[in-house]
């Protein structure tokens, strides 16, 4: 997949004059339509006005190739960093509303248990050793405070959710950190629920994690990783055209 041909498809071109003629000259070709200029995300002549002009070294950094790719798998994981955000916000909701209702929703669980039986019994289900009404029925024995307390934790997950997914998107290399360090606290969280009970939900979300850990420190040079954030810059900047350009005039000079 050209992943620049995609993203001009998606969002225009993004053309370019640099003050410095040679390498203007490298940019720019004259046509029957007009004057063209080359984008500097997918390399294509485009007839018309560049949208900028300048010292090359101020040109703005446009995104191409192996960036933009790594900026739409950046942007998918803080999508899924801001969706799982907001199930915690819900927990956190539902926890602190039970804190406040612990004994009317006590009532209604001993007034539903006895109708919830024969159903169970229909689908072979034991629902007396179920682990999951065992929760139910240990959440009832739990003081205010506790649950104030699993409510509290609950919401400050949810805003490191939020707080990831924004640095994500943004792109921003805090972002990246955060998201690594926080994500690496609760793998081994994860590990311990699969060990009690495997599920393909608890397994997708383990390799989900597992894999963006990976792949942020190593593709972004993390914590020092391939040369760090020098080495990262620099291969930011040497993916960028006017740079490429630049090479190929001082090889041909």
């Amino acid at each position: 997949m050209d992943w620049s041909l995609r993203a001009c498809s998606s969002h225009g071109h993004f053309t370019y004059a640099p003050d410095e003629d040679d390498l203007r000259a490298r940019l720019t070709v004259d046509t029957a339509a007009g004057r063209a200029w080359r984008c500097l995300r997918c390399g294509t002549f485009v007839v018309g006005d560049p949208h900028g002009s300048g010292p090359a070294d101020h040109a703005p950094e446009v995104p191409r190739g192996a960036m933009l790719r790594d900026r739409v798998i950046m942007r998918l994981l803080a999508c899924e960093r801001a969706i799982r955000g907001l199930f915690l916000l819900f927990a956190a909701f539902v926890v602190f509303k039970f804190r406040t209702s612990q004994g009317a929703f006590r009532a209604k669980f001993d007034a539903e248990m006895p109708l919830l039986r024969p159903i169970a019994d229909q689908l072979g289900w034991n629902i007396d050793d179920s682990k999951f009404v065992g929760y139910i029925e240990k959440s009832f024995t739990l003081s205010t405070s506790t649950l104030t307390i699993v409510a509290a934790l609950i919401l400050a997950y949810a805003v490191s959710q939020f707080i990831e997914a924004t640095g994500l998107w943004l792109m921003k290399r805090w972002g990246e950190y955060f998201a690594v360090v926080v994500t690496s606290l609760f793998i081994p969280l994860e590990v311990y629920e699969i060990v009690e009970k495997v599920t393909i939900l608890r397994i997708c979300l383990l390799i989900v994690n597992v894999a963006a850990v990976v792949w942020l420190i190593w593709s972004k040079h993390l914590f020092g990783v391939r040369g760090g954030a020098k080495a990262y810059e620099a291969l930011h900047h040497s993916e960028s055209l006017l740079t490429v350009e630049r090479a190929a005039l001082s090889r041909t000079a």
